[in-house]
């Protein structure tokens, strides 16, 4: 049977904690930071969990990541 490979182009995009939990960056926050308040681009910053209902088909697709 063929291996399950680790989906290359998400193994950039999440980072697994040590307990498990899966990390995201989140959206909005690449370009035109200039037309936005400086409290939206605080809260942009960062990473944040990855929703629930998501984190079972993203595990799957990146069960190989070390």
């Amino acid at each position: 049977m063929p291996k399950q490979k680790t989906h290359s182009g998400l193994k950039k995009r999440i980072k697994v904690t040590g307990t498990g939990k899966l990390m995201r960056h989140k959206a909005y926050s690449n370009h035109l930071a200039a037309s936005k308040t400086t409290k939206q681009n605080r809260q942009i910053a960062g990473e944040t969990s990855v929703h629930a209902s998501d984190a079972k088909r993203i595990k799957r697709l990146i069960a190989n990541m070390k």
